[in-house]
């Protein structure tokens, strides 16, 4: 009677066939898991102990991390900053994005491309450096911003953009907003291009005004797209740190800090007698359990719009 296993058989046929295709996503695979599953898992792991890492964690603490992290008027202070993000992200980039790629996506519109190039240039640049230079525009004492503005006689004194409770949020918000401006625009005239234009031409013939094929053709027909484009655009809205860290460190007084620089805080500075990995890993499973919850929370209703779109 034979024993052979034909699944087994046609599994290792199939590995053997492909073996150049495995080969080739080893580095990969290799790569995710060392530097991004491992870490992750890790996390959770520390999470549970009171770990300055040097040597392996031995002190465990159970979830008194997390009831720290939970009680620390700080974290939330630093979560909603963050949350801020998504929200100038979501009501104020996503529209102005939008706006300006209906306006790109016009034919008759010359130059463009060039338009286009010059909107998508921030986002390649380097954030470090871009907060490096913005923190030398914004500079009370000589910044170009300062300059301007006084001698148009807008201000009578030096503003302290990035020093000031008032001012210092609101200075990286903007900031942040025209460095990922390039992206959520790239994927608003993406979506554009999914429209066929035999629809607009049947509603010109019909005499549809522009507003109405605005209205009533370009918005419902962008819907499915525009709940991915929402999702891409709350996830990387959550994370500003290398913007912060190249600003304003968080400060003055943490006004600006989001939960990224609170971690980095709490692990990596130097200022810090002693690390606290295992409270900062705590916080990092903390603030990916709030925005995977956050997450899960607009599938519904995104679900019930895409589903009302479509119809």
């Amino acid at each position: 009677m034979s024993t052979t296993n034909p699944t087994g058989a046609r599994l290792a046929t199939r590995i053997a066939q492909h073996r150049w295709h495995y080969l080739f996503l080893a580095p990969m695979t290799i790569l995710f898991v060392g530097f991004t599953l491992w870490p992750m898992l890790a996390s959770w792991w520390y999470a549970f102990f009171d770990w300055d890492g040097l040597g392996p964690p031995t002190n465990w603490v159970g979830l008194a991390n997390f009831t720290e992290v939970l009680t620390n008027q700080a974290f939330w202070n630093a979560f909603k900053n963050s949350f801020v993000f998504s929200l100038v992200a979501i009501f104020v980039q996503m529209p102005l994005t939008l706006l300006f790629a209906i306006l790109l996506n016009n034919p008759r519109l010359r130059g463009r491309n060039l338009y286009r190039l010059f909107m998508f240039l921030p986002v390649v640049t380097t954030t470090a450096v871009v907060g490096i230079v913005f923190a030398v525009m914004l500079d009370p004492s000589g910044g170009f911003v300062n300059e301007v503005l006084a001698r148009i006689g807008l201000i009578n004194q030096p503003i302290n953009f990035l020093g000031s409770d008032r001012t210092a949020l609101a200075s990286v918000l903007v900031i942040d907003l025209w460095k990922g401006f390039g992206v959520t625009l790239i994927y608003w005239l993406a979506a554009l291009q999914t429209i066929p234009p035999d629809v607009y031409e049947a509603a010109r013939v019909d005499g549809a005004s522009a507003r109405q094929v605005l209205l009533h053709i370009t918005v419902p027909m962008l819907v499915p797209i525009a709940i991915v484009i929402l999702l891409l655009t709350f996830q990387s809205s959550m994370n500003p740190f290398d913007l912060i860290q190249a600003t304003t460190k968080g400060g003055p007084n943490y006004g600006t800090d989001v939960v990224a620089t609170y971690i980095y805080r709490y692990a990596f500075d130097p200022q810090m007698s002693a690390p606290r990995y295992g409270f900062a890993c705590a916080a990092g499973v903390v603030f990916g359990m709030f925005t995977l919850l956050l997450t899960l929370l607009q599938a519904p209703l995104l679900k019930r719009r895409y589903i009302k779109g479509n119809a």
